[in-house]
């Protein structure tokens, strides 16, 4: 993992992940006047909350059904894979990273 520009032992501040982080290469800056590379971390946020509640809604739904039970327990597994997602994704954008 990379140390912040100011060493080793000092957290990154959200001016850091604006300015990029060290060793970082965005192979199409500049092609065209593109404006550079943004983190869709916001997308992926609204992405695993819907993911969440529509496997868990229609986790349950299904369960009173005459389906298998395979098919609820995916989408229970799935809904948990969201979860962890959504918690992941939510611990970045504390943190202060841009998207």
């Amino acid at each position: 993992m990379n140390e912040p520009r100011d060493g080793p032992g000092r957290k990154r501040t959200r001016e850091d992940y604006a300015q990029g982080l060290p060793d970082y290469h965005d192979p199409t800056a500049g092609i065209g006047g593109a404006p550079p590379a943004q983190s869709a971390l916001t997308l992926r946020l609204v992405l695993a909350a819907f993911g969440l509640v529509f496997c868990t809604v229609a986790g349950f739904i299904m369960l009173g059904t005459a389906l298998p039970v395979v098919f609820p327990v995916v989408l229970f597994v799935l809904a948990a894979i969201a979860a962890v997602d959504l918690g992941v994704v939510a611990r970045r954008k504390a943190r202060g990273e841009p998207g």
